[in-house]
């Protein structure tokens, strides 16, 4: 014999679907931040971008790792994207010997045009909304991060965030 969910579980399962529901609207406004970009480069390309945007200029073995990939397959990997003109090796100034992979000023122009894009369509949502909604959304937000702590970087760069 099965028991009707409690008014409590009820509730929870309706937090559950009510944030499933907004994490697929936030995955639709990355999808299409991202969309364009994807015209150019592929996936794991706008993830070393993102990551040097980011983190700024990195010795091959350290992308490497922030990118779960290993080193020795990545050389072939950089390669294609040093001709493609979205990253460049330089010589540290300390040490002529370490070598750094570093944005582009095209790899840069990209990752802030999908930054841009993001945050546009994300005010173009939010003023759709009067003030104590904003805030709403805002404080909401808030406090599912704070209980959800910082994703892992691999977590995001699943995604190219």
């Amino acid at each position: 014999m099965t028991t009707a969910p409690s008014g409590e579980q009820q509730s929870t399962d309706a937090d559950v679907e009510a944030t499933l529901v907004a994490s697929r609207a936030l995955l639709g406004v990355v999808a299409r931040s991202i969309a364009e970009a994807l015209d150019v480069v592929t996936l794991p390309q706008f993830r070393v971008l993102v990551v040097l945007r980011t983190a700024g200029p990195l010795r091959m073995g350290a992308l490497a790792e922030r990118m779960n990939i290993n080193p020795s397959t990545f050389s072939r990997f950089v390669d294609r994207m040093v001709e493609g003109g979205w990253i460049q090796r330089k010589s540290r100034l300390e040490s002529r010997r370490e070598v750094l992979i570093d944005l582009t000023a095209h790899g840069a122009q990209l990752v802030d045009h999908v930054t841009h894009r993001r945050q546009r369509e994300l005010a173009t949502i939010l003023s759709e909304l009067d003030p104590a909604q904003r805030r709403a959304v805002r404080r909401g937000f808030e406090v599912f991060a704070l209980a959800a702590g910082e994703p892992s970087a691999t977590d995001l760069l699943i995604l190219g965030i």
